[in-house]
């Protein structure tokens, strides 16, 4: 049997992890004994070398217009060039003759711009970077854009969210050709979680709750996020800021929108759940870590955060 090709398309400006992530995914695979083997082809406009976002230059293994069928995977990388790209319209020309070669169809990061400018994301759900996420649907309002999945499969046209997603959307294809026990060994080998599942979100309360300028809030939500396994009552956080309890509440509700109690809830449950889908701990492991005194206090209030029961939540996730 022929070896599948992924055909890869790189541009000036694109980002080295979206393309390593993928790379990398699909050669461990191969190393584990995928049968056919992947054959990985990286394309750039010119078949010549392409400048990344880091300043790293990637020499590329052929040229756009030099590729035949029939393809695999077409995958679009992201990257701070994605704009010029989906303006060129040679290369987007391409991309789209690409595309009818091949069985599937995907795009890394802010390579949805280019799948866009070609058309093959109309009357589709599609994700992107959460950053650039309200530009491309003001753009391509014929796009379903969803910021939040860290993928989005949609037939045969596949997007991942911001970089990293990249690996997790390269499993689910290695999942999809040679089976879920390939795929964990593939994750296992380039050391990341065992695939998180799609819909899971590329937003995390960690990452995009606003950074305050107060010193004391800021003070504070670096202690929550140290000491989520200990006491972070109302009274113990005001005694390590120095502060009132009332002082404190006021803070939080003008720097954060929040009590310092409902932050401290919203984190330890989402380190729970991310605990939940990404390990094998028992319930009454994760419990201890988030700062909870048994495994029902715990389970209480995952239900009160989530609607269902860690055990459930957990089932439904994987």
């Amino acid at each position: 049997m022929a070896e599948p090709l992924i055909v890869m398309v790189a541009y000036d400006g694109v980002e080295l992890v979206d393309i390593a992530s993928v790379t990398s995914g699909f050669d461990y695979a191969n190393r584990l004994g995928a049968s056919p083997a992947y054959e990985v082809l990286l394309v750039t406009p010119l078949g010549r070398p392409v400048r990344c976002d880091s300043g790293i230059e990637v020499r590329g293994q052929g040229r756009l217009d030099g590729v035949a069928g029939p393809i695999d995977t077409l995958i679009v990388s992201g990257g701070q060039g994605h704009e010029a790209a989906a303006a060129n319209p040679r290369l987007v020309g391409q991309v789209t003759r690409l595309a009818g070669l091949a069985r599937r169809v995907a795009s890394v990061c802010t390579g949805a711009t280019v799948l866009a400018a070609a058309g093959l994301l109309d009357d589709r759900r599609a994700t992107t970077h959460w950053y650039e996420a309200a530009r491309l649907a003001a753009r391509f309002p014929k796009v379903r854009v969803d910021p939040a999945p860290i993928f989005v499969r949609d037939g045969e046209v596949s997007t991942s969210g911001g970089v990293t997603a990249a690996l997790d959307l390269t499993l689910s294809f290695i999942e999809e050709d040679h089976g879920p026990e390939i795929a964990r060994r593939v994750a296992m080998g380039m050391v990341t979680y065992l695939q998180r599942p799609g819909g899971q979100t590329q937003l995390s309360l960690f990452t995009n709750l606003p950074r305050s300028d107060q010193a004391v809030v800021r003070r504070v939500i670096d202690h929550i996020i140290g000491h989520l396994d200990g006491d972070l009552g109302v009274a113990k956080l005001a005694a390590f800021a120095g502060v009132s309890e009332r002082h404190l509440n006021r803070l939080f509700a003008e720097h954060v929108g929040r009590t310092p109690s409902r932050l401290v809830r919203d984190m330890r449950m989402e380190v729970a759940s991310h605990l939940l889908t990404r390990t094998s701990e028992p319930l009454a492991a994760i419990a201890r870590r988030c700062g909870f005194a048994s495994a029902e206090t715990f389970r209480q209030a995952f239900v009160a955060w989530a609607g269902v029961p860690p055990s459930r939540f957990r089932a439904a996730e994987r």
